[in-house]
């Protein structure tokens, strides 16, 4: 998913969202979409930033998360802004063009899928620079943000080892992408961590806007005891909130967005990443012509990402388990734990 500046996705129809100035004129999405416009009573038609998503902005996780980040930058920096949902690897090509034609400073393309896609079209276009969000490519004029999502899923799996009354636990993610599996492994670490018993669960759905694909995985692991599940499926993962408000005793970690108020009475928490701070960062190098393509690592010590708990479901924090995710929390941003990625099969370690 689903962690400084996450596809095959199947998508709705492409569609634009640009806002220009007087005088200039809006161009139409090669697809056929209609633009959807983000305003400035004043932009700055000289700095202009485009964001292409691979899902609905409506999802309130990944998608609109980046979308707050491009709204961020249009209101901050004084940016024209505009924005595209794509389907497919074909699209993200085409659209990357189509804004480098029309001279836009920076691009984002909002997942790891889009790398390909920036590496083919950047050279025809160098005056624009193309971000990859959980890229990690990097040429004259195209670099990536990695979000270090691994800390704050291993304190997310800390609380769900800790809260279980089953003892299993489980994860549940749109496509299998490096990032979401990562932190799904981190996750995993630190439930075990804090519940030897525990047993984890996992799942992909296979595609990332399927909400009644996402509440069947949801209810096929319930019904194997799986009390507490961390889901990282965009908007797919909406069905694993109401597969969990339709059962008993059934509670989620969200994830990307703080999905807290998703389902306030069954959500434990969210791993969230402060999209529209990590995408201000970029846009503030980029508009200073400070900017120099590289990876740009963003994660907890950069208050970029981190668990935030729900407050409606505070009642189930115990003093204690406040005090060992403190602790935890202290360990991984000094460096004395470290999650280890799921590539390489290693255990994590325990807080010192």
């Amino acid at each position: 998913m689903s962690a400084s500046l996450s596809c095959i996705h199947s998508r709705r129809r492409v569609f634009f969202s640009t806002l220009v100035n007087v005088g200039v004129l809006l161009f139409a999405a090669c697809t056929g979409g209609g633009k959807e416009a983000g305003g400035n009573t004043a932009p700055d038609s000289t700095f202009r930033v485009a964001l292409l998503t691979p899902g609905p902005i409506s999802d309130q996780s990944w998608n609109g998360g980046a979308y707050a980040g491009l709204l961020r930058i249009r209101d901050s920096l004084g940016a024209t802004v505009s924005h595209v949902q794509t389907k497919t690897p074909a699209e993200f090509e085409e659209n990357f063009r189509q804004y480098g034609a029309q001279h836009y400073a920076l691009v984002f393309g909002h997942g790891f899928e889009f790398q390909d896609a920036a590496v083919r079209v950047a050279p025809e276009y160098p005056a624009t620079t193309y971000i990859t969000t959980s890229g990690n490519t990097v040429r004259d004029n195209v670099a990536g943000i990695l979000f270090d999502f691994d800390p704050a899923s291993y304190l997310a799996g800390v609380l769900a080892g800790a809260l279980t009354t089953t003892n299993v636990v489980g994860t549940i993610g749109g496509t299998e992408l490096p990032p979401v599996r990562s932190s799904f492994a981190a996750f995993a670490a630190g439930a075990r961590a804090q519940n030897p018993r525990v047993s984890v669960v996992g799942s992909y759905i296979g595609n990332w806007d399927d909400v009644s694909a996402g509440k069947e995985q949801a209810l096929a692991q319930i019904a194997r005891h799986a009390d507490v599940i961390f889901q990282n499926a965009d908007a797919a993962g909406l069905g694993v909130f109401q597969a969990a408000r339709e059962s008993k005793n059934v509670f989620v970690i969200g994830s990307n967005s703080d999905q807290n108020a998703v389902a306030p009475t069954i959500t434990l928490g969210s791993v969230v990443i402060d999209l529209p701070r990590a995408f201000l960062l970029v846009g503030r190098e980029v508009r200073s012509g400070a900017f120099k393509p590289r990876v740009i690592s963003l994660g907890m010590a950069d208050s970029v990402v981190r668990l935030v708990l729900n407050p409606a479901t505070a009642s189930r924090i115990t003093p204690q388990l406040q005090a060992t995710l403190d602790t935890t929390t202290q360990a991984l941003l000094a460096g004395r734990l470290r999650p280890i990625a799921a590539t390489t099969g290693d255990s994590t370690q325990r807080p010192k």
